[in-house]
């Protein structure tokens, strides 16, 4: 794992899959990832699925760049091979990448955001982007896969389950932020079934409206945390994630899809 000072915060990329309240029944977080067609993993490694991705057209997917180097995708690519995934229960290949032209892995606050290639068009609905301003203030849905956990502890276990939490968009500036409410604390705002991403969520959306009418407003890359910031307690209540903010950049994706 990458961890670089960014002001007076650790920054880290690459998250845990859905970390949820303390005080909610676990099995209300699982999901079937036939809820989300559209959302896949990248990678499996034993029962660690690491780094997911999202349709947004028939052959591209977005995800985070630096989920192309902590997967096998890149070194694949760069072989001339195609890359296997599994989208919507069908077997699929990615054949190209596009990382962001202002992505560079050693500095934190590049843009983290890399577009996929699918070799052929893949029959499955492709989830809308987000356009124009308004994202701050509105409930997310988050979705992953991998590590999980409570928000009194932080990341516990991977067992490989696709968990579906929701959490508010504090602010919206180049980046997504969202903050994992404490819902002990007195005057607490914590919705019934926030969460927040973590470690091997990378990638992964945060969706804005409802089944059938989604809109892709984030992409997961990292998490912000203050000076008692530990990596072993990602994913604690007062952690703040951190998403690639779309709608900043639907001219390179127009760019590179058309």
């Amino acid at each position: 794992m990458m961890l670089v000072v960014l002001a007076a915060f650790a920054w880290v990329t690459g998250t845990e899959a859905i970390i949820i309240r303390h005080d909610v029944n676990p099995r209300q977080h699982e999901v079937s990832a036939s809820e989300f067609p559209g959302v896949f993993f990248l990678e499996q490694r034993g029962r660690d699925r690491i780094c997911a991705a999202t349709l947004i057209a028939s052959r591209w997917a977005i995800t985070a760049a630096h989920c192309v180097h902590e997967t096998s995708l890149g070194q694949t690519i760069k072989a001339g091979g195609e890359f296997a995934v599994r989208v919507a229960g069908g077997d699929r290949t990615i054949d190209a990448v596009a990382i962001h032209p202002g992505y560079d892995a050693s500095h934190p606050a590049s843009i983290d955001l890399a577009l996929l290639r699918f070799a052929d068009s893949l029959p499955v609905p492709a989830i809308s982007l987000q356009a124009g301003s308004g994202e701050s203030g509105q409930v997310a849905i988050l979705v992953g896969w991998g590590f999980s956990g409570w928000g009194n502890n932080g990341r516990e276990f991977s067992d490989g389950q696709m968990r579906k939490a929701v959490n508010r968009i504090s602010s919206a500036g180049d980046r997504l932020h969202m903050r994992f409410d404490d819902p002990r604390l007195p005057g607490s705002q914590a919705l019934p079934m926030e969460g927040t991403p973590g470690l091997w969520d990378s990638g992964g959306p945060a969706l804005l409206g409802s089944p059938g009418a989604y809109r892709l407003a984030g992409v997961a890359v990292g998490e912000l945390a203050g000076e008692h910031f530990s990596e072993e307690t990602q994913g604690r209540y007062g952690s703040i994630a951190v998403y690639e903010r779309i709608s900043r950049h639907l001219e390179w994706i127009g760019s590179v899809i058309d």
